[in-house]
């Protein structure tokens, strides 16, 4: 397994230049995995539980289980399993809808979000110290390419669920 320092100031073909990201993102997806198992663990949640928390997160205010199921991917049965497992951790409150009595609204609990965001802080500084080399130009890129990338991740996720080989 190769983890070499990339080379600097030589110039990179257009074909290594995305040889190479295509290398550094199979392998940051690879190690953000073992990262994000391994704070699962350290907060005691499981890594679908912790993402989940991130998303509430990212939320401006309260969703329902269908959201929950459209932003992880999961089914409308997945989700519900998932909202009253992490419930009964004391991880998310059920709210009832203001608008619509019959269904529940979802958001984390405050000691959860505390809790969580506290275990978030060294992580956080070390990602967050990656960026402070980087000019705001070259931000505006790291940003639009990974909103490109996801929405890419997104669509494809919905074709492989449906079964889609276009």
């Amino acid at each position: 397994m190769s983890t070499e320092i990339p080379r600097t100031g030589e110039a990179w073909s257009r074909a290594e230049l995305l040889a190479r990201i295509v290398t550094e993102t199979q392998r940051h997806y690879a190690d953000y995995s073992r990262f994000s198992q391994a704070m699962a663990d350290h907060v005691g949640l499981h890594p679908t539980d912790l993402q989940c928390v991130a998303l509430l997160d990212m939320e401006p205010g309260p969703v329902s289980t269908g959201d929950i199921a459209r932003l992880t991917g999961l089914t409308s049965g997945s989700a519900t399993r998932l909202v009253d497992r992490m419930v009964k951790a004391g991880v998310v409150e059920r709210h009832a809808d203001p608008n619509d009595r019959r269904r529940s609204l979802v958001s984390l609990a405050p000691e959860a979000r505390e809790r969580i965001g506290a275990a978030w802080d060294v992580p956080g500084r070390a990602f967050g110290a990656v960026l402070e080399g980087y000019s705001d130009a070259e931000l505006g890129v790291i940003a639009d390419y990974l909103h490109r990338a996801a929405e890419v991740g997104r669509a494809q996720a919905v074709r492989l669920n449906t079964g889609d080989t276009a």
